[in-house]
């Protein structure tokens, strides 16, 4: 619970530290004396509001201001402190927050026994420590998810697991439905990659390209015939002076002939000069397999046109195809066979099909998983609307109907239900939503029963009420009175009330006073502890002759009755 507050230029207060017990606690006072300081100082402490939300709490001309609170260790503060490694030495931690303005930059603070700590963390314990009703709140029960939110918290351990089977059968189908997706575009890709493939390789196949030399070997055979008559000029040159000349002069081939004889004749003569015999002899051998050769080579020769025609017209087609495609002649072969393969290769229908198939199981999965969610919340939906009927009905509702209607509602990973609550105050009156037909005082009062109900699921320990008792008539506010005492047997309870009958009964009374000094105003929070402290408060709440209301209030809280 709440052990005590520190506050130190917050509002209209320059420094206070507060005390607080067990039971049933009221705040009081005029309005505008800065009762709401108290609730709004919890809230942002606990990490309630922005950083700027700072400045408007901060006492006019400081530059800095400090929130602190001491709350006791019980085993649900406990669990959350030894999850998030904060060592445990007392029964008992402080939360404190600050706000700085430096160079025109306001910054904050949140430490847990001196360490500082993120507003995520101390958002996930804020549960465990209060639960805050004020008037504003009222206006959040028009929301369906918020309603839907509740009901969930009602259902407490049941739904919370039967929301983490919808969660986690969310997630599964959405990365399948994902993967689908994926593959659906892989398709496509692979479908218009084909078209391409398809497309490039009738394009060769038109032109009956195959041979990965033939580029290279119709150069060749170009320039042959376009040269041809050059080189068969070059030929008959060379011929007539090896072999075959036209002229009286002898050739290559009679003066090796010649020396040959010659050689033969010295041979004999000096044996020694064989060697050299045989030397020519194969010069001789070698120059007839070289004249064999060009005689080969000028049958090659060609000058026919047409066949020019033709080869160049080949290589023209080859061009524009290394063109289109920007490809040398190469790598025009290698994307061919490139091309074949991946048209040889398996589809991925069966892929395809595998996670269409999981898809299927895991959507089916999440709408079995959202039907036993949705089954267990209208078991819990039954039972809140009989705690809740039973509750309303002594606060002036007797008439009372609520019932909490589902709807169905797109599958997401906190189900397929969408709900609305449905009431009605009068009798003959239709049940419709909440937000349509219920007063304000009717909504706040709705929200004590609900906080009520609340109670004994709720994991924190105490609860904090703002002026839950606003625009009721006495009668209404006796019987709030009651069930706020009676909620103070469980938990620790907080009031800002202006009701004497709701102030009467409480364990703990502050009185907010404004004071003003010196042209200062500022708040004063005093604990009332003498009757007669008690009874001029009571008295004030009440109004009217002052004599009357003194005598009223000193019969309210000699009764302790409401």
């Amino acid at each position: 619970m709440l052990l005590g507050l520190r506050l130190h230029n917050i509002a209209l207060i320059e420094s206070i530290n507060l005390s607080f017990e067990q039971g049933f606690s009221v705040f009081t006072g005029e309005t505008g004396a800065g009762k709401s300081v108290f609730l709004s100082a919890i809230d942002s402490l606990l990490g309630g509001g922005s950083i700027g939300s700072g400045s408007r709490l901060m006492r006019s001309g400081t530059s800095n201001c400090l929130i602190e609170g001491c709350f006791s260790i019980d085993s649900n503060v406990k669990n959350w402190l030894e999850e998030n490694s904060f060592e445990i030495n007392e029964q008992e931690f402080f939360v404190s927050r600050d706000w700085k303005i430096t160079d025109g930059r306001l910054t904050s603070r949140i430490r847990l026994n001196g360490e500082i700590i993120n507003k995520k963390q101390i958002l996930t314990l804020r549960p465990r420590l209060i639960d805050l009703a004020e008037q504003g709140q009222s206006h959040q029960l028009n929301s369906s998810t918020y309603q839907l939110q509740l009901l969930d918290r009602f259902g407490s351990d049941e739904i919370d697991k039967a929301t983490t089977l919808v969660k986690t059968s969310w997630n599964q189908w959405l990365t399948s439905k994902k993967e689908l997706e994926e593959i659906k575009i892989k398709m496509l890709n692979i479908e218009d990659e084909l078209l391409k493939v398809k497309a490039f390789l009738l394009d060769l196949e038109t032109i009956k390209i195959e041979n990965p030399l033939e580029e290279v070997e119709l150069k060749e055979e170009q320039d042959r015939l376009v040269h041809g008559v050059k080189l068969q000029d070059a030929l008959l040159i060379l011929f007539n002076r090896l072999k075959d000349s036209t002229d009286e002069f002898p050739t290559v081939h009679d003066h090796f002939s010649i020396c040959i004889q010659e050689l033969k004749t010295i041979a004999k003569l000096d044996p020694s000069q064989s060697i050299h015999l045989d030397i020519l002899l194969d010069l001789y051998n070698k120059l007839d397999d070289f004249l064999v050769g060009l005689e080969d080579y000028r049958g090659l020769l060609d000058t026919d046109p047409a066949k020019l025609d033709l080869i160049q017209n080949r290589l023209a087609d080859i061009n524009k195809l290394k063109v289109r495609y920007n490809l040398d002649y190469s790598n025009l072969i290698l994307k061919r066979d490139q091309s074949l393969q991946l048209l040889e290769k398996s589809s991925i229908d069966d892929e395809f099909n595998d996670l269409e198939e999981k898809e299927k199981l895991c959507k089916l999965d999440l709408e079995t998983n959202c039907l036993l969610l949705s089954k267990i919340r209208k078991k819990y939906a039954g039972q809140l609307e009989e705690n809740l009927v039973n509750y309303l009905k002594p606060l002036g509702l007797e008439h009372i109907q609520f019932k909490v209607d589902f709807s169905p509602s797109p599958f997401s990973q906190i189900g397929s239900d969408a709900i609305e609550f449905l009431f009605s105050a009068n009798p003959g009156v239709a049940l419709a939503p909440l937000a349509d037909i219920a007063s304000g005082g009717e909504r706040s009062r709705f929200l004590l029963a609900l906080t009520t109900v609340f109670a004994d699921v709720s994991g924190s320990s105490t609860l904090i009420f703002d002026e839950i008792d606003a625009g009721v008539s006495g009668r209404i506010s006796a019987a709030i009175s009651k069930l706020l005492k009676n909620l103070s047997f469980k938990k620790q309870v907080f009031c800002i009330t202006h009701q004497p009958l709701v102030a009467a009964l409480a364990d703990n009374h502050f009185s907010v006073l404004k004071i003003i000094n010196d042209g200062m105003t500022n708040s004063k929070i005093l604990l009332l502890k003498d009757f007669k402290d008690r009874q001029e408060e009571l008295a004030k709440l009440a109004g009217g002759n002052f004599a009357q209301a003194n005598e009223y209030a000193a019969s309210l809280l000699a009764n302790k009755a409401a």
